[in-house]
């Protein structure tokens, strides 16, 4: 993972010499369009490449990271909520049951959403990992868009203000952020794992359930008594 972080490094360098804050603003375009590209390693070298090293102020830093970031999250994440809205329900209705995902999760999900959604996209925006993939799942589960953008962006600006700071002041050692932040990837990795692991538990425990109900002699469908006698 180092290894491609590194390879990483070395093209933003080249993009943000050649473009400046608009390749951020493309990078964090993409990594909210479901590409998983570490944030944490995008904004703190721009904080660093764009503003430190040329002179700027804490403050620009922060103006700048948010803006051009948050700019670029937000339209990430709305081809993102796209791809969702458009194609990502039909998909699902169609293919869902090999996904082990039927139109009861669908049902189940778009009430989660109604009631947490406006939450989750500003939470996820301060979250690494999550922050790449709230986007689609909201577009399935069709949350008012306005909404959504606004909070994406408020918190897209807060967290890659926060990075871009943090690159300002590590300076050319800006690469110490990304390793004190590397560990909190590793519980929200393990979350979203277990998470999936309890998808497919429960997926697969009713399956069996509604098989067995099917046979005589077992589950509900057992004939009453008064018809065995």
């Amino acid at each position: 993972m180092e290894a491609l972080e590194h390879q990483l490094v070395l093209f933003l360098q080249n993009l943000f010499q050649w473009m400046g804050w608009g390749g951020a603003a493309i990078v964090m375009a993409l990594e909210s369009a479901n590409i998983p590209i570490p944030s944490e390693v995008t904004m703190p070298l721009a904080g660093w490449m764009l503003v430190q090293a040329r002179g700027g102020t804490l403050l620009q830093a922060a103006l700048a990271g948010g803006w051009y970031g948050g700019l670029g999250c937000t339209l990430g994440s709305l081809l993102s909520y796209g791809m969702g809205y458009y194609g990502g329900r039909p998909f699902l209705f169609r293919y869902g049951r090999y996904l082990l995902i039927s139109p009861r999760d669908l049902e189940a999900a778009d009430r989660w959403f109604v009631r947490w959604g406006m939450w989750a996209t500003f939470i996820s925006r301060l979250l690494p990992i999550v922050r790449t993939f709230i986007s689609f799942p909201a577009g399935v589960t069709r949350i008012p868009i306005f909404p959504f953008a606004l909070l994406s962006f408020v918190g897209s600006f807060i967290w890659c203000a926060g990075l871009a700071m943090g690159g300002y002041l590590f300076g050319q050692h800006w690469e110490e952020l990304r390793r004190i932040m590397r560990p909190f990837d590793i519980p929200i990795a393990f979350a979203l794992l277990g998470g999936f692991a309890y998808y497919l538990y429960r997926h697969i425990r009713h399956a069996r359930e509604g098989y067995d109900a099917l046979i005589p002699g077992r589950g509900d469908a057992d004939p009453p008594a008064e018809m065995n006698s």
